[in-house]
């Protein structure tokens, strides 16, 4: 029985969901042909992902696939409730409610894992941290899962190396269709979008400090360059610093950046990346905000312990007071920015992700006594989705000729 907050907003999850379905032509081939082929017959697949509509999306293609499919979000305030109820609507078992604290975060997703799940769907490791630990007795039907995000995917290898992997797990993070589109095209867009809403501020002339310089801190920088923005990146990674510095941003470590920016945003999977001693440095009103997956990479506590004062200047803004009278500004409880302040990536950028989040899914499915390890995405599902997509754009590409093939292939010149 789905748990969300209201089923008279059912209506207005299902347009949302129409819309984007719109925008997702090779997610709505492959549902074509999953409509015919039922590769998921008999099974039972968990999906804890941000609970939106391009995801409702992808729990209708893996329905219409033969699954029975177990809906659950990977953020309470990423959780639309109009879209829980709209998918709920649609027979998809649903338990999501926006702006749930950890308590009832945590019982919707082990709602979630009573199914037994034949395939686990995941997104930063959430259902697999159960499944591997205090809920380990829904995990006896497993044939294996997906992981989608960077954070989820440095736990899965943590796991891997310790021996304690629930069961077999595909790195969709690391496919090309994910963090070539979703990670650099998506996060930049959607962040800025999040940002924009929220504050109703220009970004030409700010200074903008992004932390990490991954996929995902590409996409957030080259387009706060393009919004006109002066760009600081902070690493600890001495290459990706050196390829941040050729494309023109200056970087420099955090405790020098924390006295420039007017805009910081934390892209590294990583904790504890903006910390009290920054925000002792900070300028009156800087803006704080966070696009990795968990909200530990902006110190909030530490923040709320510095404090005089602290109240809502704007939706989804908390303006923290300091002992000096300045003011430092956390968007959406330094949560994913994108989702807890936005709408999420957009659908034609969902559309490749999700792809493969259901060819693979399909493949595991396929499989024979996959070993519990971490595998990669197989190469032939990221062409199939790149070719899949071209086309749906209408556009083509050249092909080599077998005389090409065979130069690229072979020692013999």
């Amino acid at each position: 029985m789905s748990i969300i907050k209201d089923p008279a907003l059912a209506e207005a999850g299902r347009l949302k969901i129409r819309w984007v379905r719109d925008f997702m032509p090779a997610l709505s081939g492959i549902e074509a042909r999953f409509e015919r082929e039922k590769p998921f017959a008999g099974k039972r697949i968990a999906v804890s992902v941000h609970l939106e509509a391009k995801t409702a999306n992808l729990a209708l293609v893996l329905q219409r696939g033969g699954g029975e499919v177990y809906l659950t979000g990977s953020n309470p305030l990423s959780t639309q409730d109009d879209v829980a109820a709209g998918i709920a609507s649609l027979g998809v078992e649903t338990f999501g409610i926006h702006g749930v604290d950890a308590e009832g975060y945590d019982r919707l997703l082990r709602e979630t894992l009573k199914c037994h799940p034949h395939i686990l769907i995941d997104d930063g490791g959430d259902l697999v941290n159960l499944i591997g630990g205090e809920c380990a007795e829904y995990g006896d039907c497993l044939l294996g899962g997906c992981e989608e995000t960077t954070t989820g995917i440095l736990r899965l290898k943590a796991r891997e190396r310790e021996g304690c992997l629930p069961c077999p797990m595909v790195a969709v993070n690391d496919a090309k269709a994910k963090h070539y589109y979703d990670n650099k095209y998506g996060t930049g867009q959607s962040v800025w979008d999040g940002i924009l809403h929220t504050t109703n501020l220009i970004v030409a002339g700010k200074t903008v400090v992004v932390a990490g310089y991954g996929w995902c801190g590409k996409g957030v920088a080259m387009r706060a360059a393009g919004l006109g923005a002066d760009v600081i990146v902070t690493e600890v990674d001495p290459f990706k610093a050196l390829d941040a510095t050729m494309q023109g941003f200056r970087v420099m470590p955090m405790e020098q950046a924390a006295a420039l920016g007017d805009v910081f945003i934390t892209v590294t999977g990583c904790r504890d990346v903006i910390t009290p001693a920054h925000f002792a440095r900070m300028k009156n009103n800087a803006i704080l905000c966070n696009a990795g997956h968990f909200d530990v990479e902006v110190d909030v506590a530490g923040l709320r312990a510095m404090a005089v004062k602290i109240e809502e200047r704007r939706e989804n803004i908390q303006g923290y007071t300091l002992p000096d009278g300045r003011v430092l500004n956390v968007l959406g409880e330094g949560r994913l920015v994108n989702l807890a302040c936005g709408n999420g990536h957009p659908a034609e950028i969902m559309d490749m992700s999700f792809a493969v989040q259901a060819l693979t899914a399909e493949w595991i499915v396929k499989q024979k006594n996959l070993e519990k390890k971490l595998y990669a995405v197989p190469e032939e599902i990221d062409e199939e989705i790149g070719r899949v997509k071209l086309a749906a754009m209408g556009l083509s590409i050249d092909t080599l000729t077998p005389e090409q093939d065979r130069y690229l292939h072979s020692w013999q010149v």
